[in-house]
């Protein structure tokens, strides 16, 4: 790693640390140029606007946090139709750490969302990408594939509602919930449930 990386990777840190504890816009340049321990005009030198950082900060989080949940999945020994239900436990395991404060997408959503494209557009690809992975998952398992965005919001909701009440217990009733929905959609040979179309 250079010179440049890893300052680049110090003041990100000290940036994510700053962003997602505090908040994007009530952190200036100056709070990440103490925490990083770099100057001012080396910081501007890496990162020339606190969007640019803004941005990095996300790309950054958003392959870290998919990277940990593929991670979590890959060394599960489930059955593909329970490695599901493992994304729910990763999430679990996430809302009990102690700086967690929910999802650093939607939250810089709502903090920048109407102002900054870039971060509408960050927080829409993350949220996409992560819907995906669940398609890729439900599709392992022989399940419909209509079923992944359902899960997503299962898994969103849990999210949500994890942040607001200080407690791990959301994961817990998204997973039933996710069971229950797989349970409807495979049969006990594995196979996809029909499924009924769109009301006409």
């Amino acid at each position: 790693m250079t010179e440049t990386e890893a300052t680049r990777e110090r003041i990100l840190d000290a940036a994510e640390e700053l962003f997602y504890g505090q908040g994007i816009q009530t952190v200036g340049m100056d709070a990440v140029r103490s925490a990083s321990g770099v100057t001012l005009r080396r910081l501007y030198q890496v990162f020339p606007s606190k969007g640019a950082l803004v941005e990095a900060y996300l790309l950054r989080r958003d392959e870290r946090w998919r990277k940990s949940l593929a991670s979590c999945v890959e060394k599960s020994d489930a059955p593909p139709a329970e490695r599901v239900l493992v994304v729910f436990d990763w999430l679990r395991d996430w809302f009990t750490e102690p700086d967690f404060r929910g999802c650093a997408f939607v939250n810089a959503f709502g903090e920048l969302g109407a102002t900054a494209p870039e971060v509408a557009e960050a927080a829409r690809r993350h949220k996409e990408a992560f819907r995906r992975y669940l398609a890729g998952l439900v599709d392992d398992a022989g399940a419909p594939g209509g079923l992944a965005t359902p899960l997503a919001l299962l898994a969103e909701g849990a999210i949500t509602t994890a942040a607001l009440t200080g407690s791990p217990l959301p994961a817990h009733a998204a997973r039933e919930a996710a069971r229950l929905l797989l349970a409807a959609a495979i049969d006990e040979d594995g196979r996809a449930v029909a499924q009924a179309g769109p009301p006409r």
